[in-house]
């Protein structure tokens, strides 16, 4: 068995990017751009929700390239008065409008995750959805700013992948098959860096990969 890394998360444990991610994050930053717009015009809050069960990197990097004013992830868990004290900080100084990025996995401090019911998919997860419809209406209700959400769901897995996709896989492709040739089981195709390295599949089973604090803080700098 040789591993190759494709998940739109990129939550894999032992590279640096999987293929896919990509993708799913110039889609979600593309959907971010498009709704700044109408935002600002409306004078509204967008609050946009991307995939992400365990780990917040499509929201933080689409967020980050979007432009976005709060972006909550499930590695952290967030205060709502928080962030209506951002939103309502950018009213203040006149920006009758605010974008924020949330991740389907991410929590209100003390809370769960949200769930549309009690139903599980294929691999037994339970399925989760409407932290942004929750989010949305707490945001609403508490600062009377006129608030809309919009949930990206499957669109961030489909359509033509990016360029960068498209020669990361390849070049994937290619390792797999040089570890085949060797003779190299059990090794999985990993990025590190600008190189294309292996693995052993228990190393890149280990865990998940979750968002750490240089990023978070990289985050906070880029807001302020």
């Amino acid at each position: 068995l040789i591993g190759v890394p494709k998940t739109i998360d990129n939550d894999l444990s032992a590279t640096d990017y999987t293929f896919g991610f990509d993708t799913a994050v110039t889609i979600a930053a593309e959907a971010i751009d498009r709704l700044h717009s109408t935002a600002e015009s409306h004078r509204r809050v967008m609050v946009v929700e991307v995939m992400g069960r365990h780990a917040g990197w499509i929201a933080l990097f689409s967020g980050l390239a979007g432009g976005a004013d709060c972006i909550l992830i499930p590695e952290r868990p967030f205060e709502v008065d928080e962030v209506c004290r951002i939103i309502g900080k950018r009213y203040n100084r006149g920006k009758t409008f605010g974008i924020i990025v949330v991740a389907e996995g991410a929590k209100p401090k003390g809370s769960s995750e949200t769930t549309r019911d009690a139903s599980v998919d294929a691999f037994g997860h339970i399925c989760l959805g409407g932290i942004g419809n929750w989010l949305g209406k707490e945001i609403e209700k508490k600062t009377n700013y006129e608030t809309r959400v919009s949930i990206l769901g499957h669109t961030q897995r489909g359509g033509p992948p990016t360029a960068f996709d498209r020669i990361l896989a390849t070049r994937f492709g290619v390792k797999a098959v040089e570890l085949i040739k060797a003779g190299k089981f059990g090794r999985m195709v990993s990025l590190q860096g600008n190189k294309i390295q292996d693995v052993s599949l228990r190393e890149a089973v280990s865990g998940p990969k979750l968002v750490d604090e240089s990023w978070y803080k990289l985050a906070e700098v880029f807001f302020g």
